[in-house]
C-alpha cells in the first residue's frame, strides 16, 4: 500500500529555478531560485529585491522544478555562468 504522504513531501521539498525577463527592456533577465514562484515574483515587482528593483516590472519567462534543493542550487548556479547562460539563450529566451 502507498503512503498518502509520499506526494506531500514530494510539494514541500520542491525548489524551484526561475527565469525573469525585463518587460520594458526584454534584453534583460534574471535568474533566481524559490520554494514559491508567486510570492517571489510578487517581491521582485514590489521592489523588495535589490537586484531587480530598478528593472521592474518583470514577467515570468521559464520555471523548471527540481525535487531536491541541491540539484535546483546547482543549475541556478549554472544558469549564472558563461556556459549557462550561452545555453539558456539557446533553450530558454
Amino acid at each position: 500500500m502507498r503512503s498518502t504522504n509520499c506526494t506531500c513531501e514530494f510539494v514541500a521539498r520542491k525548489r524551484f529555478v526561475y527565469i525573469l525577463q525585463r518587460e520594458h527592456n526584454p534584453s534583460r533577465y534574471y535568474t533566481g531560485l524559490t520554494s514559491n514562484v508567486r510570492l517571489r515574483l510578487a517581491d521582485h515587482n514590489s521592489g523588495r529585491c535589490r537586484h531587480t528593483a530598478n528593472g521592474r516590472p518583470w514577467k515570468l519567462r521559464v520555471v523548471v522544478a527540481f525535487a531536491s534543493e541541491r540539484r535546483a542550487i546547482e543549475f541556478e548556479r549554472y544558469l549564472k555562468s558563461g556556459s549557462g547562460c550561452a545555453f539558456a539563450v539557446r533553450h530558454f529566451r
